[in-house]
């Protein structure tokens, strides 16, 4: 399995090891644009890996502050008594780059800036950019994603459109 991510198209998709097409999902990246730099709140170009999975068997909604579940659940009315907080829920992806000097250690280390592909409450926009940074994902396909792919599936973030399937 392989993950393909377009920021131009924001669409990820899950490929084989061949290149075929399993599964295409609407994502939003960073409102930002793209770039490695941390605090720059820009989703990081080129080759990554699943480098770990956090939120096995939770409840689809599940909040997590810090990579770990707080016990809440999302909801209109988490979210009105925390106004502005980025909701980071029911799985985590955490992706590590892979290319020295681009997207790994230093002042560009992806893991390091906890980069996530991650669900977020299905009442934010797919398919533009509004993240901080990470791929946001709808609750229901982060959950399929998670269930599909292992840790060190190879990730690739581009900002041009994807190849068609």
């Amino acid at each position: 399995m392989k993950i393909d991510i377009s920021v131009a198209d924001q669409t990820l998709d899950l490929l084989d090891e061949q290149g075929a097409l399993i599964q295409r999902y609407r994502i939003s990246t960073a409102a930002n644009g793209v770039g490695e730099q941390c605090g720059s709140y820009q989703t990081p170009r080129g080759a990554h890996i699943v480098r770990a999975k956090i939120g096995a068997d939770l409840p689809h909604g599940s909040v997590f502050v810090g990579r770990r579940a707080t016990g809440e659940i999302w909801s209109p009315e988490l979210s009105a008594a925390f106004p502005g907080r980025d909701w980071i829920l029911t799985r985590i992806l955490w992706l590590s780059g892979t290319e020295p000097g681009v997207n790994r250690l230093g002042d560009v280390d992806s893991m390091r800036r906890y980069i996530y592909i991650h669900g977020t409450p299905d009442s934010e926009p797919m398919g533009v950019p509004n993240s901080h940074g990470c791929i946001r994902m709808r609750n229901v396909d982060v959950a399929d994603l998670f269930e599909r792919v292992p840790v060190g599936t190879s990730v690739m973030i581009r900002s041009d459109t994807q190849n068609p399937a």
